[in-house]
């Protein structure tokens, strides 16, 4: 009796998994799986014209990094400014790359020494930028997604 005893709570104890439904299952290995994914890194970079997808992601973030620096450089190198003092600094400014490829200026730090001798730099710095290209966008796990990342400008009137 005592075996019968144990073999029944033994089937009872296994048999428990079946009174789970396959939905709250399935919810359970997303969840496990969500904690597992690393949300602050992508799988691929945007991607510039002329920038291989088949790269490596190291040799995509490079030619990413440099194609954005271009384009950066490009839009800014006619914008000219007269100051009354030397500047010796750097801003930043933040960007918003999102998942359907558009790139659109977050911010653009606010330093008091800039914006003393150059009341109109962050507006003028954003309007220029904005006209940036479309890029394909990043990519995690196959799926477009948002990124943001952020450049300096270094100013320096010496």
């Amino acid at each position: 009796m005592q075996k019968f005893f144990g073999i029944w709570l033994l089937g009872l104890l296994a048999s428990c998994n079946v009174f789970v439904s396959k939905e709250e299952t399935t919810k359970n290995m997303v969840n496990e799986e969500l904690l597992e994914i690393d949300w602050n890194d992508v799988d691929q970079y945007p991607l510039f014209e002329g920038c291989e997808e088949s790269l490596d992601k190291m040799a995509q973030r490079r030619c990413f990094e440099e194609a954005m620096l271009g384009y950066f450089s490009e839009s800014l190198k006619e914008l000219r400014f007269q100051v009354d003092n030397d500047l010796n600094d750097t801003v930043h400014v933040d960007f918003l790359i999102d998942e359907h490829g558009f790139i659109t200026v977050q911010n653009v730090q606010e330093k008091e020494s800039v914006l003393n001798e150059i009341s109109n730099f962050n507006t003028e710095v954003t309007r220029r930028l904005n006209d940036l290209t479309t890029v394909a966008p990043a990519l995690k796990r196959g799926v477009p997604v948002s990124i943001k990342f952020r450049l300096p400008i270094v100013l320096n009137t010496n």
